[in-house]
């Protein structure tokens, strides 16, 4: 039996239709898309995805070492598992970081603002400082002065920093509950409309965080404590990521037994409407894109009362 319902006031993407499409994407055809340069591929083993992902950051360190060329990366924050891969292989193999510009997606804040101290738990500095940073061998560190995340004090220049250095060369990233990159959140759409063109010219700004990213970061991060995740955080904005010279973004939701938050929203990203209510779809219509889907991400959308 059809059972029809308005969706809820706080979600920001409305267009049922599109919604439906997307849910009805099999497997089978999510890795199709119409843009070359938006490549899609699955990789089923958990180990093997996080491997490639360090492998990723590890090959283009070590060229930039051999090179001796700078390296402007924009990496994704927290204590993930491919920064333990890369932490082994950059020591193992004494790959030297010092050729490294490391740009820091994001970072929390107060609702005035206030950038969280890398003294807090939650604050993501401290986690990439603790997790990846300060675990790699001290002579083959980038140099302190050389990993940038934003804050209060220079939010206003921090696209321009990445722009002074050339633009970044490479941006890492994932897609969030309600669609987000970085955390440049969905609801930012009813700021930018249907006007693509300031949409991915829009650069890093502090941003109230969405009720998705709250939940999502709690899950993830702080036990199911909602409580304890900021509301706001400063982010690099779509201009980053479309200014860079290849995205490689990363898509690994899990809540444990199987489940996949992200099985609907990487697909609405992928193969949706470009919309400014779904940051991550911007990403459809960029230069080299690669978009990885752990295993059961790419799994069918279905609904499951049992």
């Amino acid at each position: 039996m059809s059972f029809q319902f308005a969706l809820s006031d706080f979600i920001s993407f409305r267009d049922r239709k599109a919604c439906e499409a997307a849910r009805n994407i099999p497997r089978s055809k999510i890795t199709e898309h119409a843009n070359p340069d938006f490549n899609i591929r699955i990789i089923d083993s958990k180990d093997e995805f996080y491997f490639q992902f360090a492998l990723d950051i590890v090959r283009r360190l070590k060229h930039s070492d051999e090179a001796n060329e700078r390296l402007v990366g924009i990496f994704p924050v927290g204590p993930m598992p491919q920064y333990d891969y890369a932490v082994e292989l950059i020591n193992r193999f004494q790959i030297s970081c010092r050729n490294l510009h490391c740009f820091n997606m994001d970072e929390y804040a107060d609702q005035d603002g206030n950038t969280a101290p890398e003294t807090w738990a939650g604050s993501f500095k401290k986690s990439m400082m603790e997790n990846f940073f300060g675990r790699i061998d001290e002579h083959l560190r980038p140099p302190a002065g050389q990993i940038y995340f934003p804050t209060r004090e220079n939010i206003t220049s921090y696209g321009t920093m990445i722009e002074d250095l050339g633009g970044a060369d490479v941006c890492y990233g994932g897609i969030g509950w309600g669609g987000h990159i970085a955390f440049w959140e969905p609801q930012l759409g009813d700021e930018f409309g249907d006007d693509l063109a300031a949409y991915t010219k829009a650069g890093p700004r502090l941003v109230e965080l969405h009720p998705m990213t709250i939940m999502q970061n709690a899950l993830h991060s702080f036990s199911g404590d909602w409580s304890y995740v900021p509301p706001k955080a400063y982010t690099i904005g779509p201009a980053q990521i479309v200014g860079a010279k290849e995205r490689m973004f990363w898509l690994d939701g899990y809540l444990g037994g199987g489940v996949s938050w992200q099985r609907f929203i990487a697909r609405l990203v992928a193969h949706g409407p470009v919309s400014t209510y779904v940051p991550g779809s911007i990403l459809q219509t960029c230069g080299p894109t690669t978009y990885t889907l752990m295993g059961g991400v790419a799994d069918d959308v279905v609904v499951d009362m049992g």
